[in-house]
């Protein structure tokens, strides 16, 4: 269903719409960030841009909530979260540190997006074999051995002087928790490997947003993020 310009505008200053209620026990979390463009109230200052954040709840329910991360946990909070509760994002610490304050450190079962970690994976360059090796050894969730034999991962790369791979190396230190068997999940289907659909909702939004030209006003930006939520939730109707 496509919705005119006008007709989101009237939406926006008319109603005021809720983040839905789970029907069901929340068992996967995603979280992604987008950025939107404000007017400056200052005349002849530049706009300038700030982050929000969207959510997505059991792959079916979305949040969007603009500098206001209190409200967002409060709302996946307010959820029947369920054990494990497998928490799914890309590599910024942001998303991260809102993970901390969802469920309990013994619910959560944080995953690193395979997307990310494959796209980071190729960013080092340098030899096809070593690259595609390491792949095989992420997907099955081997990223470091106490065993000196290569084999691993973090292998691979240890001995490599150039500064991508050195970043490589730390982003793996940083998130080895968080690197799982995605072969295993993905064969079984026990839950996603990737934030992608999240990441598409703030494409979708970011589209609304970025219109040509557009500046918005501070006070406004909450509720047209509200209404973009509704609109992917199936809550508008004409």
């Amino acid at each position: 269903m496509k919705v005119s310009h006008s007709t989101l505008q009237r939406l926006v200053h008319r109603q005021d719409f809720q983040e839905p209620q789970t029907l069901q026990g929340v068992s996967e979390v995603s979280i992604d960030g987008g950025k939107v463009r404000l007017r400056s109230q200052v005349k002849g200052v530049e706009s300038y841009w700030r982050d929000y954040k969207a959510v997505r709840l059991q792959g079916i329910y979305y949040g969007t909530f603009f500098q206001d991360n209190l409200s967002l946990t409060d709302w996946v909070n307010s959820q029947r979260l369920v054990y494990p509760l497998v928490c799914l994002g890309d590599g910024h610490d942001g998303v991260w540190n809102l993970f901390q304050e969802i469920g309990s450190d013994q619910q959560r079962q944080e995953i690193l997006d395979w997307y990310h970690l494959k796209e980071n994976l190729y960013k080092v360059g340098g030899s096809i074999k070593r690259l595609k090796a390491a792949e095989t050894f992420l997907w099955l969730g081997q990223i470091e051995s106490a065993m000196p034999a290569a084999g691993y991962a973090y292998a691979l790369f240890v001995d490599l002087k150039k500064k991508p791979a050195q970043n490589f190396i730390n982003y793996l230190k940083k998130h080895s928790q968080r690197i799982v068997n995605y072969e295993y999940l993905s064969e079984e289907g026990l839950c996603s490997i990737g934030s992608g659909a999240v990441e598409s909702a703030v494409k979708q939004i970011g589209k609304r947003l970025k219109i040509s030209g557009a500046q918005w006003k501070l006070a406004n930006v909450p509720r047209m993020l509200q209404l973009r939520s509704a609109y992917l939730n199936g809550q508008l109707t004409t």
